[in-house]
């Protein structure tokens, strides 16, 4: 059972004055405000406010009508992506089905959403009215339709999955006046948080290790951003304890078990292959980004040991050497079938593999805190300009992430910012982002091994989406490691200081 905080310890602040948080929450961000004091009435959090604030959507579409570099770039492969057209046309289903032994259909619905956000981001930078009616086009048809989230085990991948991105393209067209946001809100809440939340509380009755990272962290980041779009401060609280103390293999410590000598944090998944890895980062990213904008500092906690994991998995996506520790993982059904698996290296890896997570987290450590990360600004570099769903292959894998993060989440580099660790410097925002805005702070499949569940557990052994070989396929991976991975001996974990 994981611990609870309470409702008075989220987003603390007086005036505008960055500060400790209580207890379980972490540090507040600068100009917090506007987010401390909604947060303290018990009114709202800040909105726009999950991936994107109003100052970033502002920033956006300056930058692209000044004719700005990259921001310019960074939009053109938006503006050419076929999901961001305003002509595009919804096929929603009472029930969307993913995984092995059903009727599978999902792949409307996670194409959809990916077209209600490019859609909606493509309004906010040019104005055009016609992408907004699109956007909110599909996100109505959706909520009116969609009564229910099936299949095996994968459910929870896309319960997770496009829960959190619904939530998001939802985010930027909520005050649109024909958008249906009662509505929308009750199926993120009836449909997606349900099986997220049952995912993080009894991870399918498995026991706690059998499934990987990325299966945690898609749960969080779907309970996350439904309880930020809804103003539900429970489930807020909840994703962020989580985050910290979890007990699965998504809570930060267990996804970055060991902090080497050098400095790099470990990545649990980098033994088990390149995809999933780049997967784990880029939603743990995703989970910082939408914490941090309402003022809850998961980027710095633990003394930025997200930053030590990401830069860890970047160097090593690069073709580079890191260092690896000998990890056994549990898995298996509680009370039924059980094994372990031990990987002893990181898996090898295809450089030109990439996937749209690098420009949030460069952005964030090198730009508004001012800190070294040279794997990050390396990595992203060469991703440059992101993309966004349909740039990546025609599988699933290829929608897993929102992406342009050049377009969105690209910021002028901010010196001194101070330590890796705590609050932001009041500078880390730079002045263009902090002031005036009214929107708050800027703060798989693997093979089981032997032994194998029986019939029974066919469900929980399916561990990973069919469509992440075809996307990695289509990005010129000829073969993923082999084997599995690690969960690190608790005996060896106790190394570390707590």
């Amino acid at each position: 059972m994981t611990r609870q905080i309470s409702r008075r310890s989220l987003l603390r602040a007086a005036g505008a004055t960055a500060g400790a948080v209580g207890a379980g929450i972490g540090t507040t961000t600068p100009a917090i405000a506007a987010a401390g004091a909604a947060g303290a009435a018990g009114v709202s959090f800040a909105h726009p406010g999950l991936l994107h604030t109003r100052a970033d959507l502002d920033r956006m579409a300056a930058k692209v009508k000044a004719g700005a570099q990259p921001w310019t770039a960074g939009f053109a492969r938006l503006a050419a992506n076929p999901h961001a057209q305003s002509g595009w046309r919804p096929r929603p289903s009472a029930v969307v089905h993913r995984g092995a032994g059903t009727p599978q259909n999902y792949a409307a619905l996670y194409k959809d959403i990916h077209a209600a956000y490019q859609n909606a981001l493509r309004w906010h930078i040019t104005g055009e009215r016609a992408h907004a009616d699109t956007a909110v086009a599909v996100l109505n048809a959706w909520s009116g339709t969609l009564t229910q989230v099936a299949g095996s085990a994968d459910r929870f991948l896309a319960a997770g999955l496009y829960g959190y991105q619904f939530a998001n393209a939802a985010e930027l067209v909520r005050d649109h006046e024909d958008f249906e946001a009662e509505r929308f809100r009750r199926m993120l809440l009836d449909v997606f948080h349900p099986l997220s939340e049952s995912f993080l509380a009894h991870h399918n009755n498995a026991v706690v290790s059998n499934y990987w990272t990325n299966w945690d962290l898609c749960n969080m980041a779907c309970v996350l951003a439904v309880g930020i779009h809804c103003d539900d401060r429970a489930k807020v609280e909840r994703a962020v304890e989580y985050f910290k103390h979890g007990e699965g293999l998504g809570s930060i410590r267990n996804a970055i078990p060991v902090v080497h000598d050098d400095g790099l944090g470990e990545w649990l998944e980098a033994g088990r292959d390149q995809g999933h890895a780049l997967l784990g980062v880029g939603l743990m990213g995703t989970i910082c980004e939408m914490a941090w904008n309402q003022g809850i500092d998961l980027y710095g906690h633990d003394d930025s040991r997200f930053l030590k994991g990401a830069q860890y998995v970047a160097k090593w996506a690069m073709g580079e050497k890191v260092p690896f520790t000998a990890n056994t993982r549990r898995k298996g059904a509680i009370d039924g079938w059980s094994g372990s698996e031990t990987v002893t290296e990181a898996a090898p890896v295809n450089p030109e593999m990439t996937r749209p997570i690098w420009a949030m987290i460069a952005n964030h450590y090198s730009g508004r805190r001012g800190l070294p990360a040279s794997y990050l600004t390396r990595i992203a570099a060469r991703s440059a300009p992101e993309g966004g769903g349909g740039n990546y292959g025609p599988d699933s894998g290829g929608y897993d992430q929102l992406g342009f993060g050049t377009l969105a989440f690209t910021r002028g580099r901010t010196t001194g910012a101070g330590s890796s660790g705590g609050s932001p410097s009041p500078s880390a925002s730079g002045p263009s982002e902090a002031a005036g805005t009214g929107s708050g702070p800027r703060p798989q499949t693997g093979t089981p091994a032997s032994p194998s569940p029986s019939a029974a557990g066919d469900d929980l052994a399916a561990t990973g989406s069919n469509g992440l070989l075809g996307w990695t396929a289509a990005t010129g991976v000829t073969a993923l490691a082999g084997g599995l991975l690690l969960l690190r001996r608790r005996d060896r974990a106790r190394r570390e200081p707590q």
